[in-house]
Parts: structure tokens; C-alpha cells; sequence
């Protein structure tokens, strides 16, 4: 099972969910500690801004932060949960954990993984351009970012409320 959270929620999820791994999509200026309980082999933190497009003194989200992110997640034995976190668990994680999700379960279909994303927390806005990247590495041919588009931006919220998503077996469709 995948969590999703805030950078707020990060100690509390992965304590009520009792995680072992870690992904953070934060700026090096976020003020951040890894909880004692993950460690540090087991925190992938992926520094960038959630920006679409170049902008001054930005990290844009990278084809490397989605090879890193889906290594990340392959090495990953599904014996525990996995906590994806970003500054407001809106739309880095939302990305990492739809990526995630398609990277480990290869015949799944997009727009039913995107539909369950936008079930699971309506205020789901992924980053478009790490789904873009996803979308050409899994050799998608562009499904990830149509059926990202299709659910559309997600309900305004200042911080996404934590949220689960089941990645299934490998090959399974199903939740």
C-alpha cells in the first residue's frame, strides 16, 4: 500500500501505518527531517519546486527524479508500506504515487489508476511534467498524461488530506 500526506502529516502516517519506506518531493529550502523510524536507505528525497516549466532559481522536476523514483519503488518488497510525501500532499506525491503505481503494475490501466487517484483525494492535482516523464520512461505513449488531464485539476485545498492507494500484484488490474 502506497500512503500519500503533507509534509506536516509525515511522523503521524507513517506511525499509524507503521511504513519502512520514504519518498519526499521537497526544495532544499524545505524544512524537513526524516523521522528516526525510516532509515536513511530507506528515504529517497527528491529535491525540485512544483513548477511545470524552467523558471529562475527553480528545480524543475526531471526525467532523472522519475528513473530515481521508479528505482526507488521497484527495490521496494511491498512487506510494508511506502509514504509518499511533498510540501502540501497535492501534487508531487500525487504524481510519485500514480507513477509509482504504473511502474509497478505495468498492465494496469491509466485512466482507471488516475480515476481511483482522483477518488481517493479530491484535491489530487499531479504534477504534469513528472507525469509526463513517467509517461514517456514506462513507454506509455502518452495514456499517463491524457488520463491525468482527463481528471482535470483537483478541489483547492491547502493541504491534501493523507490518502491510501493499493498498487495490487504484479500484472494485477485490480485493486
Amino acid at each position: 500500500m502506497i500512503y500519500v500526506c503533507s509534509r506536516t502529516k509525515v511522523a503521524e502516517t507513517i506511525s499509524a501505518v507503521g511504513a519502512s519506506r520514504l519518498v519526499t518531493l521537497l526544495t532544499h529550502r524545505a524544512d524537513f527531517q526524516r523521522p528516526d523510524s525510516i532509515v536513511p536507505a530507506n528515504h529517497l528525497f527528491l529535491e525540485m519546486n512544483d513548477v511545470l516549466a524552467e523558471q529562475p532559481g527553480m528545480i524543475v522536476p526531471a526525467r532523472r527524479h522519475v528513473e530515481e523514483l521508479i528505482s526507488f519503488v521497484e527495490e521496494w518488497d511491498r512487506t510494508s508500506p511506502l509514504v509518499i510525501n511533498c510540501f502540501a500532499g497535492i501534487s508531487r506525491s500525487t504524481a510519485a504515487a500514480y507513477i509509482s503505481v504504473a511502474a509497478l503494475s505495468p498492465i494496469r490501466c491509466e485512466e482507471e489508476l488516475a480515476q481511483t487517484l482522483r477518488r481517493s483525494s479530491p484535491s489530487a492535482t499531479p504534477n504534469l511534467r513528472l507525469i509526463r516523464h513517467a509517461d514517456e520512461i514506462l513507454g506509455r505513449n502518452g495514456r499517463m498524461v491524457a488520463a491525468i488531464e482527463a481528471i482535470g485539476r483537483g478541489a483547492d485545498a491547502f493541504e491534501g488530506t493523507p490518502f491510501s492507494i493499493a498498487v495490487g500484484e504484479r500484472g494485477n488490474v485490480n485493486l
